[in-house]
């Protein structure tokens, strides 16, 4: 029996009101709409909201990304340490460079990487380490940015996904995006916490590579035009190199700035959410919650849940769906896609772990709005799909 589309519970759902309404009117009745004022308000603020010297903001996370492998050298030919068992953006944006991912396999209870990979898969043409803290959930930074400090290799976080999540560091709760590695970046895409519609943004402490994203996503322009409108004299600018045109709007970043406001009360939300699943969750056999280390806080981003003792997902997530829950499969490997059986990358080793992840992982549906009764049932038809 197909369920009213209207029943349905959605897998997330973007959490915007008549505040973010407002601020995309105030920017467009502005007659600045392009990259201006708001854009450069939303930078400070993300900043100051996760403890950084600098924040760049950009077309999405996949532009963000690309610029951050770009200003740290990697080019034709380098390769660049990274997991498959992520959004496919993380290793396009290696081969945006001409560069080769290099694939090594996750951690089985976090889903992020193993950092005792890395060392085995460093070659003399290793560039860099493109972390990811995936679906929300802080990986390992502590151990990874000491092995890429001894290698000389910077460490890019692909933090996509982790808005508000926190790491303990020296006895301290710290948020992702505080710079540790050399640059973190960040995506504005509906599915994460603050969203934009799109867009992304990068942290980092290094002036110079701040300096560097600004030049690269406005065309290589040597003087940008919020410069230029308000000179009293007339600026004729330069193109020193070959740039992008990854800006974001000034009506996304008015945006932005409401969602940030939104984002204390979301993470204290997806926490109590998660909590119960967690505690309910026990009593569903075969299901096993995900893992949360005691170094990490997740925003639960996302709830992806392991399905043990020979359950099917496909059969799983159908079985949800015919009852109005909506699920996802576990995060993809690009290595398993079509794109990557031809387009160059290494394989370092096993990716066992990442593909029992996508296989045997569910999306449970998480967000700001979802009720007790919301949540019940979700656990109810997860319950009756696993035959518990």
């Amino acid at each position: 029996m197909t369920v009213d589309a209207k029943a349905t519970i959605p897998v997330a759902r973007p959490w915007l009101g008549e505040e973010e309404a407002a601020a995309a009117r105030r920017a467009i009745l502005s007659g600045w709409v392009t990259q201006g004022p708001e854009v450069a308000a939303f930078e400070q603020e993300f900043a100051a909201a996760v403890g950084a010297p600098h924040a760049c903001a950009v077309s999405s996370g996949t532009t963000a990304l690309h610029l951050a492998l770009l200003a740290v050298g990697v080019g034709d030919g380098d390769e660049v340490i990274t997991v498959s068992h992520s959004f496919i953006a993380t290793a396009n944006a290696v081969r945006y460079c001409g560069a080769v991912p290099v694939f090594i396999d996750v951690d089985a209870a976090t889903f992020n990487m193993d950092p005792a990979l890395i060392e085995p898969a460093i070659s003399p043409r290793t560039r860099a380490i493109l972390c990811v803290h995936q679906l929300g959930m802080p990986c390992n930074l502590s151990a990874i940015l000491d092995i890429g400090g001894r290698h000389g290799l910077p460490v890019i976080e692909d933090a996509a996904c982790a808005i508000g999540s926190e790491l303990l560091w020296g006895g301290a709760w710290e948020p992702i995006g505080r710079p540790r590695g050399v640059v973190a970046c960040f995506s504005f895409h509906p599915r994460k916490l603050v969203s934009t519609g799109d867009g992304g943004m990068l942290t980092t402490s290094d002036s110079a590579l701040d300096e560097q994203f600004r030049l690269l996503r406005q065309h290589g322009m040597s003087v940008p035009d919020t410069v230029r409108h308000v000179s009293p004299r007339v600026i004729a600018e330069r193109y020193p190199v070959v740039g992008f045109n990854y800006r974001m709007t000034d009506i996304q970043a008015a945006v932005g700035r409401e969602q940030l406001k939104r984002l204390p009360l979301m993470l204290a939300r997806r926490r109590e959410r998660a909590a119960r699943y967690d505690e309910r969750l026990r009593a569903i056999r075969g299901v096993v919650p995900p893992a949360q280390p005691s170094w990490a806080r997740s925003n639960w981003q996302s709830y992806a849940v392991r399905l043990d003792g020979g359950l099917d997902q496909r059969t799983v997530m159908q079985s949800m769906l015919d009852a109005g829950i909506s699920t996802r499969r576990g995060i993809m490997n690009a290595h398993q896609e079509e794109a990557y059986r031809t387009a160059p990358c290494r394989i370092a080793g096993t990716l066992a772990c990442s593909e029992r992840a996508h296989d045997r992982a569910i999306i449970l549906p998480l967000y700001h709005q979802m009720t007790d009764e919301d949540q019940d049932r979700v656990l109810d038809a997860l319950r009756s799909a696993c035959g518990s």
